[in-house]
């Protein structure tokens, strides 16, 4: 594989020197180039593979995996979608790109040199939750609460730590938890094309009122697609696609987070119970699956402003967010 996206002419030449090293994409970014009525992309969570031709060079391709220069460069075709070799290793592929925070597209070879490799046990290695641990903890008063304590936790396979803040302490009842995806743009910018800084900051002030609590702040940026590809949704929001379809042209899931993190985290802080904090119907039954019993959904929502009354009607319409 060679990724689209970081690809150049030298590097390309190198890797496909008589230029017949197909395309693979995602199934969702085939559906905008109207290949799922063909009979190897009917399927759009199926990985697909396009057929090389001769003008189909870097910046062609570079123009296939890009869905935010549609509207600027219409694209060429005819595209033939062709048969996939071996289909897992495909979706690996796919899956390593969104682990890489770049587009899920890569010029494919069946043989030649190779550079690296990477199994398919190493990729379900490396975002899978069961290796993560507990590496540090601190004393860490916040303006909710100055009491709190910080966790810090990470898995061998990877540098991305999540954190857990404990609010207040522990008193034998049941604690209300908010699971917070990570999101520069609205925590630290404050964003108002979402609702995460607010409501960061109003989970804070509710655990602590609560009596205690935990926080879990995730490092799955855009529902886990990454910051580069977030700012490419938002690019593609501005030329009229909601959340939804943006994540979807861009090749990827509508959500691509885990939150069997989450349970872990949960379980290593002895927690196996609790209330949640949250709209989103999809982190119970994630937690769930974790073996993390969730005894009520509190409602957690905060006012809307001008700039995102479509985020959130497409929250509520398009991904069962629920008041």
């Amino acid at each position: 594989m060679l990724a689209i996206e970081t690809a150049d002419d030298q590097r390309l030449a190198a890797f496909d020197p008589e230029t017949h090293a197909d395309i693979l994409l995602a199934g969702s970014r085939a559906a905008t180039l109207k290949l799922t009525n063909q009979r190897d992309a009917a399927d759009p969570d199926r990985p697909v593979t396009v057929a090389r031709v001769a003008w189909l060079d870097l910046p062609a391709a570079r123009a296939l995996a890009d869905p935010a220069t549609d509207l600027a460069h219409p694209l060429q075709g005819p595209f033939r979608a062709v048969e996939t070799n071996d289909p897992k290793a495909a979706a690996a592929a796919l899956e390593l790109a969104r682990l890489a925070g770049i587009l899920p597209a890569f010029f494919i070879a069946t043989q030649g040199d190779t550079d690296t490799t990477v199994t398919l046990a190493d990729i379900a290695a490396y975002d899978s939750s069961d290796r993560l641990e507990i590496v540090a903890r601190a004393r860490l008063p916040v303006e909710a609460c100055e009491s709190a304590e910080i966790v810090a936790f990470r898995s061998p396979e990877t540098t991305s730590e999540h954190v857990a803040l404990i609010l207040g302490k522990p008193d034998g009842t049941t604690p209300l938890v908010r699971l917070h995806s990570e999101c520069l743009t609205g925590d630290v910018l404050s964003s108002l094309k979402c609702d995460c800084g607010p409501q960061l900051h109003a989970a804070l002030a509710e655990i602590a009122a609560s009596g205690w609590g935990i926080l879990l702040y995730l490092r799955q940026e855009g529902r886990g697609i990454g910051l580069i590809n977030k700012l490419r949704a938002y690019e593609l929001q501005d030329q009229g696609f909601d959340t939804v379809d943006a994540n979807l042209r861009l090749g990827f899931a509508i959500d691509a987070r885990d939150f069997g993190v989450a349970g872990r985290m949960l379980s290593l802080l002895g927690q196996s119970c609790i209330r949640l904090l949250t709209n989103n119907p999809a982190k119970v039954a994630g937690l769930a699956a974790s073996g993390i019993t969730v005894v009520e959904r509190v409602s957690h929502s905060v006012p809307p402003n001008p700039h995102n009354e479509k985020y959130l009607a497409t929250k509520r319409d398009r991904t069962g967010h629920q008041l």
